[in-house]
Order: C-alpha cells, then structure tokens, then sequence
C-alpha cells in the first residue's frame, strides 16, 4: 500500500519523518513480530506500506525553524497512491494556516486524488488544506481545538465537531493537534490493513490506539465564547435544576425549539440537548479535579438525578470514566513521581 505525505513550507518536521517512520515500524513488527509476542499476534505476511514523501514541485522546502524536509519526488511523479496526508505546519503572522500559492496546488491535487478513490488525511492545521480543497464541505471533520473558531469562519460550509479527535467521513480523514499526526496515521493503519494491524502498529510504538478527545484539553467553555447566546445558555444550564430539557431550554432563552435548534446547529454543530450534555460534562470535569466531590455529588450538581446516567455521558464525551478521568486528571497536573 503506498501513502503519499505530503510537505509545504513550514511543515513540521515530526509530522512529515515521523509518519514515515510508523509505517516503516510497522513494516517492520509484521515481518519480524517480538518473541513473546504469543499466538494472538497478527499475521499478515502480504501487508507492506511503502511512503513517499512529496512536495509540490519535488525541491526541498523547510520546517518552521529552516531545516531541510527531505524530498522524494513531485505531487504529480505520483500516478496512483491508497492514501494522501497532509500535516501540520508553521502559522502566518495572523495565527491563522497560511494561504499561498503552494497550498492551492496541494489541495487541488488531494481533490483529484479523491475523487480518484484515494483516502486523504489531514492533521492539525494541515485540515485546513482540505478546506481549501472543498473536501469539508458537507463533511464531519475536526481541527485542533485553539483553531476550531478559525475554521469555522473559514469553510463555513464544513460540519467541524468540536472537541473530537479523529473524524472521517466520505474518505476524508481530520485529526487535531500538532503531535496528532499519530492518530491520522493509526487511522489510516486500521482504514488499510485492519484492526489488529493498527493496534499492532500503536502497541510496538508504544502509542494509544483509542485517542482521547481534545474536548478534555481544551479551556472549559472555550468554544461557547464565539457568541453572547453560547454564554447565556451556558450559564442557564449551569445553574438550572436537574432535568433541563431542549424545551425548557429555549423557553429560558426566549426562543422557540426550532429557532434554538437552528442556531445550535449553526454555531457549534451540536443540538440542543447535545449542548446541555456537553456544558454538563465540561462542569464536572473542573468539579472532579477538585478533591473531596465524590461522583455522586458531582453528577447531581451537574444536573443528572441518577449516577448512570451520569456516568454513560461522561465516557461517550471523554472516553473515560469520571473516576479514571480523577486519576488522569490528578496524574496529569501533579506530574511523575519521584523514583
């Protein structure tokens, strides 16, 4: 299987070699799989992936701090590929991914190949090129959280998901964040060759093959601050009683369930009761970091009258469950221990 990664200006280094390398590791633990790997490794001696690092014209271009990208050829030497990446890279002076003519001509090519049949990917503001490339629009996709109002003004006609962190629809892959290249590449894996490859591949490189959703890394609230009706319905729900609906919702906000709906849907791609859920998880997230809440209490303060409840739509939005999520969350911000 071959995949092409594409490099521009200002790509990232990490992204461009380090995608490269996990198909290559890959490779290489299908071959010649660890001694002790035991009977439940997979086997699959016909599975190869061969990468192909591609600039528009096949010359050098240069990471963020001008070190040499290496080249293997030109977009167009590339006749026929399984899968097309393109990655993070360096931001203009407005904080925003660059427009330029080299990107114009990435993106008209990922199209064609597309629609050739071709799987496209892009990470962190590599999602960007896809934009600008058409292939958004329509589609479920994600971009790095920090980028996600950009986006959003942007590709107006995209459906951005917020806070997730791998979404493909019709062919067309987006991940977020710098380093999540790792996760665009363990998806392609999975897309290509199947899930055992693809754990085999995140297992050997010592990688997560489930991601966490960005939605945890993200400042609570950060996407209700695009808008005054975000923040107004985000402080109703956070002080309402337990059992707030879509309808008592719109009737705090003086506005009928159809208008409330429409504008959700517009401003965050969520509905109504999508919404609620989300503000309720994000409150418990900043409640379970602070010690002495136990689950129970957290759940009612955040509006859910039975802990089930509670628990299930804690893990469908952070892929944890409230008390590993007290643990990441304590781990995370106190650091290692010492040895």
């Amino acid at each position: 299987m071959r995949i092409a990664i594409v490099a521009v200006e200002g790509s990232l280094m990490s992204a461009i070699t380090g995608l490269a390398d996990l198909f290559w590791i890959t490779n290489q633990a299908l071959r010649a799989p660890p001694a002790a790997s035991g009977p439940g490794w997979p086997a699959r001696a016909g599975v190869a992936f061969e990468t192909r690092i591609l600039s528009v014209a096949g010359t050098v271009v240069h990471d963020p701090v001008g070190r040499a990208i290496p080249v293997e050829g030109a977009l167009e030497d590339l006749a026929e590929c399984d899968a097309a990446l393109v990655t993070g890279m360096a931001l203009g002076a407005d904080g925003l991914p660059p427009r330029s003519e080299a990107s114009a001509r990435v993106a008209a090519w990922l199209r064609a190949k597309h629609q050739a049949g071709t799987l496209v990917g892009a990470a962190c503001a590599g999602t960007f090129v896809l934009g600008e490339a058409g292939l958004l629009d329509g589609r479920r996709c994600t971009t790095t959280w920090w980028l996600h109002h950009a986006f959003k003004g942007r590709f107006p006609k995209a459906n951005p998901v917020w806070g997730t962190a791998v979404e493909e629809e019709a062919g067309v892959v987006t991940t977020g964040g710098p380093l999540s290249w790792v996760d665009l590449g363990l998806h392609v894996i999975r897309r290509l060759a199947g899930t055992e490859v693809a754990k085999l591949a995140a297992d050997i490189s010592v990688a997560d093959s489930q991601p966490l959703p960005q939605l945890i890394y993200a400042p609570r609230g950060f996407v209700n601050n695009a808008d005054p009706l975000l923040l107004q319905a985000e402080q109703f729900i956070r002080h309402a009683t337990p059992g707030l609906t879509a309808t008592g919702l719109a009737k705090a906000l003086n506005l009928s369930e159809r208008t409330l709906h429409r504008r959700f849907k517009a401003l965050t791609n969520e509905s109504p009761k999508e919404f609620i859920t989300r503000v309720r998880i994000e409150t418990a997230c900043v409640l379970l970091e602070t010690p002495g809440a136990s689950v129970k209490q957290v759940a009612l303060k955040c509006g859910y009258g039975d802990e089930t409840s509670f628990r299930r739509a804690f893990v469908q939005l952070t892929g944890k469950t409230p008390i590993d999520y007290r643990r990441w969350s304590s781990e995370r911000n106190s650091g290692p221990a010492a040895a």
